[in-house]
């Protein structure tokens, strides 16, 4: 059945939206040549945007051509403002940004186990309320969360977990209530997962595995372009593989004896102590990064290489565990520390995975590290703004 007007005015709005999303500032002649309208349908449009406040005129097509036909359309990135959080369980990261994901403000505040849950959630809350007025909006249209634990795929909220401060659980109802805001939230490994593919490691790839490495471990999958949760939210819960050479089994509440125990930043630091390495780091980052960071720098010294070989034998259990299971094709090292090994560690994975395994599977170090949270919080605020201000998605 053909559309109806309705249905086509928001179809062709939300496909020059789109446009302008991904190409900048065009003009009408050029937003015609794009999506393939006829020039009284194109100016039909940009008017219906503009008279909605979503694009305006922010300047001119070359200097020798003036008049209407010259005008540069854009969106007006301040029409809303977007708010993402990384939520560890060491203290909070915040960023601010504008409709089309301009950063405008960041800020961080550590927390400490000791503090109560109270204290902990209005010292996050005002962190948010504080990066806000830095950037200059009156208020936040979407705010993305990212947090460890399991996502309730019914709910979409962050389940009870044991291990993890109530004040996570406590603070996602906080920011609904304080804010004027449309709040999600998500697995803190699954947001690294879509920022690596978007904007990191993965873009030309549709399908992979990413493998967090920070102060915990966990995994993200990409099946198909899809991001992959599981019955319960729970896929890539890998700290909890059972391994070899950990001399116990994880339990369903505590993950020592599984994969975390070869992978954890606390068991890197170790390794990093038995092979006489010592390397100093940012406060907010995992001792381990900088470790790994210092051995990747000097991969020809035997301490370090010898550090690393071992290191890239444990990291390789696990990712043979995926890629025997999903056959993902590639494994992204992330986080801090899969970040700092670079290509060093990731070539000497991939090394192993060759030897352990049929399924072949390139192995690549994160661009993004321990970033990627936020970048994937920032993301989904986006994607979530816009599809609301942007209209209905085509049928």
């Amino acid at each position: 059945m053909p559309a109806s007007p309705s249905t086509a005015r928001a179809i062709n709005d939300r496909l020059a939206l789109r446009l302008l999303q991904q190409e900048g500032a065009l003009t009408a002649g050029q937003l015609k040549q794009l999506t393939g309208l006829s020039r009284p349908t194109v100016a039909d449009l940009v008017e219906r945007l503009t008279a909605a406040g979503l694009i305006a005129v922010v300047g001119e097509s070359g200097e020798q051509r003036r008049g209407p036909n010259a005008r540069l359309y854009g969106i007006v990135a301040d029409r809303a403002h977007l708010g993402a959080l990384d939520v560890r369980t060491e203290g909070v990261s915040v960023v601010v940004s504008d409709l089309l994901g301009t950063e405008l403000a960041r800020a961080s505040v550590p927390i400490a186990d000791d503090t109560g849950t109270g204290p902990a959630v209005e010292q996050a809350v005002a962190l948010v309320e504080r990066a806000a007025k830095e950037a200059g909006a009156e208020r936040l249209h979407t705010v993305g969360i990212g947090a460890p634990g399991l996502i309730d795929p019914a709910t979409g909220e962050l389940r009870d977990s044991s291990g993890l401060p109530e004040w996570h659980r406590r603070l996602v109802a906080a920011l609904q209530e304080r804010l004027p805001a449309r709040v999600t939230v998500e697995n803190e490994t699954n947001l690294a997962a879509l920022a690596e593919q978007r904007e990191g490691a993965a873009r030309d790839r549709d399908t992979f595995v990413l493998l967090w490495l920070g102060h915990g471990t966990g995994a993200a999958v990409v099946l198909d372009g899809r991001l992959r949760r599981g019955a319960s939210g729970g896929t890539g819960e890998i700290g909890f593989l059972p391994v070899p050479g950990t001399g116990a089994l994880p339990s369903a509440t505590d993950c020592e004896g599984g994969f975390h125990s070869l992978a954890g930043s606390a068991a890197i630091a170790r390794l990093a102590q038995e092979h006489g390495l010592v390397a100093a780091g940012p406060a907010h980052e995992p001792q381990a990064a900088a470790l790994v960071r210092a051995a990747a720098a000097t991969p020809g010294s035997p301490r370090s290489a010898r550090f690393l070989d071992t290191l890239a034998d444990r990291l390789a259990i696990g990712a043979a565990a995926v890629v025997a299971v999903l056959d993902p094709g590639c494994v992204v090292l992330a986080g801090e520390v899969g970040q700092a090994g670079g290509d060093a560690l990731a070539a000497r994975v991939e090394e192993r995975l060759v030897r352990m395994s049929p399924l072949p599977a390139e192995v690549r170090a994160s661009t993004l590290g321990g970033d990627a949270v936020l970048r994937g919080a920032l993301l989904t605020a986006r994607d979530g703004a816009q599809d609301e201000l942007f209209g209905p998605s085509p049928r």
